[in-house]
């Protein structure tokens, strides 16, 4: 007999006095399992809670995103001194953008299978977030697939586009194009898969607008305004290869 129930958390005196999500507790002739994602008959035979309170969980995830843009921030300014604003801003997000597809969602890629009962920065934050969206800690072939070709097509990608920038190579637009125009196909995709399937994220609003569209919206925004700044470049490009080649007839005749 399967059935699953709504159960109350008890925490002692010197528990962190933090919001959780209420579990829910699985019960079959196999396991008994108490968690707090959705669907409520999702089985997670390894899940254990966090260590860690969400706040922690986001500070901690916050120092090391400091710590990115600073160090991208000081590499630029000293490698290239005289880039513009726009150049500077370009090469301390693709430097973020990939420290995040390399480390954090390569980590997701890797240990996917056992997520559910890790304890490790990464992972706690991952069963954080999969209170937005739990085919995380299923093995969901698709966030499989499209988190591997995000880690390590999109991650060393994205570094090597911050170097394009800092030494001013011409395919910087044309590779800034193709991550910007994979990363929004990605997300569209992953919105999609989600939205018209049955609700994997839990009922309160807090989770499904902060976790999981806006986390995700911000690659969507910047993809595009990169996606459109690439276009523009490349078409200027041609355009003053054309006139080029017009001149140069004209100087022949």
């Amino acid at each position: 007999m399967t059935y699953c129930s709504i159960v109350p958390i008890s925490r002692s005196k010197d528990s962190p006095s933090y919001p959780m999500a209420t579990p829910v507790q699985f019960n079959n002739t196999a396991t008994l399992v108490s968690h707090a994602y959705y669907p409520p008959n999702i089985l997670l035979p390894q899940y254990v809670d966090n260590e860690s309170s969400p706040v922690w969980l986001i500070v901690q995830f916050g120092f090391l995103w400091v710590f990115v843009l600073v160090a991208a921030s000081i590499t630029i300014s000293r490698v290239r001194p005289t880039a513009s604003q726009s150049d500077k801003l370009a090469f301390v997000w693709m430097c973020l953008t990939g420290f995040i597809h390399l480390f954090f969602e390569a980590y997701f890629v890797i240990h996917n299978k056992t997520l559910a009962g890790s304890q490790e920065l990464f992972g706690q934050l991952w069963k954080e977030y999969s209170l937005s969206d739990s085919r995380y800690l299923t093995s969901d072939a698709f966030l499989v697939s499209m988190e591997a070709v995000t880690a390590f097509a999109w991650g060393p990608l994205a570094f090597y586009i911050a170097y394009c920038i800092a030494v001013q190579h011409p395919a910087r637009y044309a590779l800034q194009l193709l991550i910007s125009v994979g990363q929004v196909y990605g997300d569209i995709l992953y919105y999609a898969t989600s939205l018209l399937e049955i609700s994997y994220c839990r009922p309160e609003r807090y989770y499904f607008w902060f976790y999981y569209f806006f986390f995700n919206f911000i690659w969507m925004v910047v993809g595009c305004y990169y996606a459109k700044q690439s276009i523009t470049e490349i078409t200027k490009g041609f355009k003053k290869l054309a006139e080029f080649e017009v001149s140069s007839k004209k100087n022949e005749t």
